[in-house]
């Protein structure tokens, strides 16, 4: 089970949410701005958006791919 979601001000649930927003993927930059981990966040969108709101924000994450590592040489060029 996730923590629970430490106590915000209205202004910091809107920071928090405009940087989950436009950060891919979103909880790195979350984490490092505001302290909170991906389960918390998770809780907090679900919490503050509407389902429908949260649903494109989900995806928005899922649809990330994680970056690729370059080939090296011997194996590759």
């Amino acid at each position: 089970m996730a923590k629970p979601i430490p106590r915000l001000s209205a202004e910091e649930i809107k920071r928090v949410i405009a940087t989950a927003w436009t950060d891919l993927p979103p909880y790195s930059k979350v984490l490092m701005e505001h302290g909170l981990g991906q389960g918390e966040l998770v809780q907090l969108m679900k919490r503050e958006l509407t389902p429908t709101a949260y649903k494109q924000w989900a995806a928005q994450g899922k649809g990330v791919k994680a970056p690729t590592k370059k080939a090296q040489w011997p194996y590759g060029k």
